[in-house]
């Protein structure tokens, strides 16, 4: 494999490189919140962010270049200027509006949410529909102009802050189970809709359930056709996976990884001293530029327009996998300072071992997000490798 950009990326580099020198960071005294939008208009007029997004929703409308998008994503990462906003609304259902949604709702939702001036999240998972997600049992009726939709939702990230809700319902209760789901749009602040924290052991509530009673959705707020909603549902499940395995983000958990084991002491002396330390940074390391490769390879294959979808799978999985070994480390080297962590948002710990201490407990939550990691294994196993399905014969497909 390639590696080489050539000279038109590189230059391409310098000019990035040379646009984030003159905007980015802020002076000091300004306010983070409004530097970073500030940073981030600029950067879309100059195509640099929301580059696969028409300029009329609130994109830069490039043309479709994954190349320089890696380029700018490393040199964004390099100075830690802010890049595109992250979370359920931009990541994953802005492209399923550009891919299956209807005009209107393109114009109304795409650009307010690039902005971050609507917030949504994801309502698929229920209490018995979590991998088998077409089990869902949360029904929508269709009542005149409206849908009146009834059921409980489960782990909705930060449901407790969203305008908006994205949600699979069913709404053809005789229909196979796979045929009869609907993708509606839904407002969340209005009567019928009831969210309940679920507190997490780090002492955060990002996860809530989620209670519909009679929750009500305009009859043109279903994206793509009625009953077709599983269809929908693969291209949000895709860009979930996409998100939770992304390189970029394993590359940045790693370096700080590195510089935790230069800060952490052993015996009156960095941990990065122990050969035991560097041998398992050593290790994880490769698994990272493993990554790293695979990322390159989905690239390359997305450029030849052949179907990488798989691919993305398995750097999901990885991503996960990376994500473990990491917070098993940090753990070892942070050591007896996690058990006295102060409750969140009571100020930190030395080294900033809160933040550390909550990514080592969300690591054990983030191999369900997109998809459990068994279900993963069994997808490459059964689509990429030909193996015979796991289960009894005549099991069902599985759901995320």
């Amino acid at each position: 494999m390639d590696l080489e950009l050539g000279s038109e990326y590189e230059a391409f580099r310098q000019e990035v490189a040379a646009f984030l020198a003159a905007h980015w960071p802020p002076a000091k005294e300004t306010d983070a919140r409004a530097a970073a939008s500030a940073f981030r208009e600029r950067a879309v007029a100059r195509g640099y962010l929301y580059r696969s997004i028409p300029k009329a929703y609130g994109g830069s409308e490039q043309a479709p270049d994954p190349l320089k998008g890696r380029v700018i994503r490393e040199e964004f990462a390099r100075v830690g200027a802010p890049g595109e906003l992250q979370g359920p609304g931009v990541s994953m259902l802005v492209p399923t509006l550009l891919a299956c949604g209807a005009d209107w709702q393109k114009e109304r939702f795409v650009a307010p949410t690039l902005r971050g001036e609507i917030v949504w999240c994801q309502g698929y998972s229920e209490p018995g529909a979590g991998s088998d997600l077409a089990s869902l049992r949360t029904r929508g009726a269709l009542e005149g102009e409206s849908w009146v939709i009834s059921g409980q939702k489960v782990w909705t990230t930060m449901a407790h802050l969203a305008d908006y809700m994205f949600i699979l319902v069913r709404t053809e209760p005789d229909a196979a189970k796979h045929d009869g789901i609907s993708y509606l749009l839904l407002d969340m602040k209005q009567p019928g809709v009831t969210v309940r924290p679920l507190k997490q052991m780090t002492g955060g509530r990002e996860f809530n359930e989620v209670f519909l009673d009679g929750a009500r959705t305009p009859k043109d707020w279903i994206v793509g056709e009625r009953g077709r909603g599983w269809q929908v549902s693969r291209t949000t499940l895709k860009h979930e996976r996409d998100t939770v395995g992304g390189q970029s983000r394993t590359e940045d958990m790693f370096g700080k990884l590195v510089e935790l084991a230069k800060d952490a002491q052993r015996e009156g002396q960095p941990a990065l001293a122990s050969g035991d330390v560097r041998q398992e940074l050593a290790r994880i390391e490769a698994y990272v530029l493993a990554q790293r490769y695979s990322a390159y390879r989905q690239m390359s294959m997305d450029l030849a327009g052949q179907d990488a979808g798989l691919i993305g799978v398995l750097n999901k999985l990885n991503g996960t996998m990376i994500g473990h070994h990491i917070a098993n480390l940090a753990q070892d080297l942070i050591g007896d300072a996690a058990l006295l962590m102060p409750p969140q948002g009571r100020g930190g710990n030395r080294r900033g071992d809160e933040k550390w201490v909550n990514q080592i407990m969300g690591s054990l939550g983030v191999a369900i997000a997109g998809g459990a990691s068994n279900i993963q294994r069994n997808v490459i196993a059964e689509r990429g490798l030909g193996l015979p399905r796991d289960g009894a014969e005549g099991q069902k497909g599985t759901g995320a």
